[in-house]
């Protein structure tokens, strides 16, 4: 037989030579490779999804009004002192000032920082009363102290009561004994001295049940106002 016979039939055969095998070992499986990329690809586009979503809630929130910049108390708010921001919503406290033409125009009543939420109990209004006196008919008076120096020791937050020495009728009559006009008044504010108005004296804000402050209110008009500290 034709040795040629034999070298087709050695080309043919189906026994896989060494080198074959070699070869086999260091080729890439191509079905299993694509089954990998297909997989990376997957999960590449997963954690796109994933990051997304979280910089989407990041940003998403709540609207909320908060500080320009350092405010002290007494201070009228313009735009310029106020911005709106989102927060997430674990984050707004209750009473928070949802748009910026409900702050603008009001008094701060306590100090704020910048960037704080601006809530009800920092700005001077009937929340403020409230929350300070426990009360839903408490109400806010400004008063005058008859001692300016009162005013210089005196803080937001402080418990004073109110009293009055009434004025005599008769310029050779005694003055009147003082008399306790209200009980454990809150200080909501001080305000700031102006030395361009050319008056030391700087108006208190106090905020009492209705009662106590129609009383207090009364009083301010015809008789020297002074507090005592608790």
């Amino acid at each position: 037989m034709p040795r040629d016979v034999f070298r087709r039939r050695d080309a043919g055969s189906l026994a896989p030579t060494l080198g074959g095998r070699i070869g086999r070992l260091v080729r890439p499986d191509w079905a299993r490779a694509d089954t990998v990329r297909r997989v990376a690809a997957g999960l590449l586009a997963f954690l796109a999804l994933v990051m997304l979503i979280r910089d989407g809630r990041r940003e998403t929130g709540e609207p909320v009004v908060v500080a320009a910049r350092d405010l002290t108390p007494g201070h009228i708010l313009g735009a310029e002192d106020v911005r709106t921001v989102n927060r997430a919503l674990t984050e707004v406290p209750g009473g928070a000032t949802r748009n910026q033409e409900e702050a603008v125009g009001r008094t701060v009543a306590s100090p704020v920082r910048s960037g704080e939420i601006l809530t009800d109990v920092r700005l001077l209004g009937p929340r403020l009363a409230e929350a300070a006196v426990g009360s839903s008919d408490a109400r806010v008076v400004p008063v005058r102290l008859s001692d300016s120096g009162l005013a210089e020791l005196i803080r937001e937050g402080d418990r004073v009561d109110v009293l009055t020495v009434g004025r005599a009728r008769d310029v050779d009559a005694q003055p009147a004994g003082a008399t306790v006009l209200a009980s454990a008044a809150t200080v909501v504010l001080v305000a700031p001295e102006h030395p361009s108005t050319g008056r030391r004296d700087r108006v208190v804000m106090l905020a009492l049940p209705a009662p106590a402050a129609s009383a207090v209110a009364a009083a301010s008009l015809t008789d020297a106002i002074t507090v005592t500290l608790h």
